[in-house]
């Protein structure tokens, strides 16, 4: 546990729980343990902090939870994210994220400084500043256009060995993490969801049908040699980019940063894009400046890999409602990305 110093004192005044004006707070009425929050977690944020802490609410927005306001004693109000250990090297994996936001932060990339990161037990958490914008509600075109820009400064930035480029490879391809060349480890995360890909296609025969369709198109693909971007890896779930008067503010929820290319970022607003037909114009920009980044080869694998991640988490959360719309998307995306072979 440690505490990053010299951090700017960025303040949010308090009427910033207002819609529209810093990101919303709903009151924990209940305390914070009935809202999954162990009372040990503050306790232990106190002693990194060297100071009080009070737990004022949980922010509106992110799909993984675990982001509350808290203030520390002299009213600064801070962001504290705590999640649940998810195997024993989940506080190593969270301290290479802040490494990436720090070397991030020093090249001009807007994501807000953590301030702290430790461990409990039972969750492992971080605390940052806390931002005075609001989370996006959906991306639209001129967001999309933003996170294009905010993208390009991570060219050139890996700074940790945490290769998303060559898992997405062995994703889309179905080959082993032993191929010569990679050099990478796999994360016990992403070993359970390779697992779960590897599934897919016994869960129906459209979805077979889909993943053989990837893998074809990537079966001759060479592994990637290099992977010389920053990805953050969460950049098209909107309420991860964080909004002020329609400009982008910050991008948010940067734990699962790494290296490889920055492509991956932009194939995941590629599919995004596909909610609205307003975005299709800004996906034909996005399909251009992949393919420019790759070459059509890269192009595929990065897709294949997003359409069987896609798959994979309505099925693993049961939510069967959903793979259909899925599966339609997923051959959408490769039908307009053979039309530009």
């Amino acid at each position: 546990m440690d505490l990053v110093g010299n951090v700017e004192n960025r303040r949010v005044s308090d009427d910033a729980q207002s819609p529209g004006h810093g990101r919303l707070v709903e009151p924990m009425n209940q305390g914070p343990d009935q809202e999954g929050l162990p009372a040990e977690i503050l306790d232990d944020v106190a002693g990194v902090a060297g100071a009080e802490v009070t737990l004022l609410g949980r922010l509106a927005g992110g799909v993984n939870g675990g982001a509350v306001r808290v203030r520390l004693a002299g009213g600064r109000d801070v962001v504290l994210k705590a999640l649940p250990r998810a195997h024993p090297n989940h506080l190593d994996e969270t301290l290479r994220a802040r490494r990436v936001v720090e070397h991030m932060r020093g090249r001009g990339y807007p994501t807000p400084a953590w301030l702290g990161v430790g461990a409990t037990a039972t969750h492992v958490w971080h605390l940052m500043d806390l931002v005075d914008a609001a989370p996006a509600r959906e991306l639209t075109p001129s967001l999309v256009e933003q996170l294009m820009e905010i993208i390009e400064l991570q060219a050139g930035q890996a700074s940790e060995p945490y290769d998303h480029w060559s898992y997405a490879w062995r994703v889309a391809t179905g080959q082993g993490s032993a191929t010569a060349g990679l050099g990478v480890d796999q994360t016990p995360e992403q070993s359970n969801l390779r697992r779960s890909v590897a599934a897919l296609p016994g869960y129906s025969p459209a979805v077979s049908a889909l993943v053989d369709r990837l893998r074809l198109v990537c079966a001759d693909v060479p592994p990637p040699r290099e992977a010389p971007d920053m990805v953050h890896a969460d950049l098209a779930t909107p309420s991860n980019v964080l909004v002020r008067d329609g400009a982008v503010v910050a991008v948010v929820d940067i734990g699962n940063a790494g290296s490889g290319t920055r492509a991956t970022d932009l194939t995941s607003l590629a599919w995004y894009s596909f909610q609205s037909p307003l975005l299709d114009g800004v996906r034909r920009r996005l399909w251009a400046r992949i393919l420019d980044l790759l070459g059509w080869e890269g192009a595929a694998v990065l897709a294949a890999s997003h359409v069987l991640h896609m798959l994979e988490i309505p099925i693993r959360q049961d939510r069967h409602d959903l793979v259909g719309e899925v599966v339609e998307r997923g051959h959408r995306t490769l039908d307009e990305l053979i039309a530009l072979r």
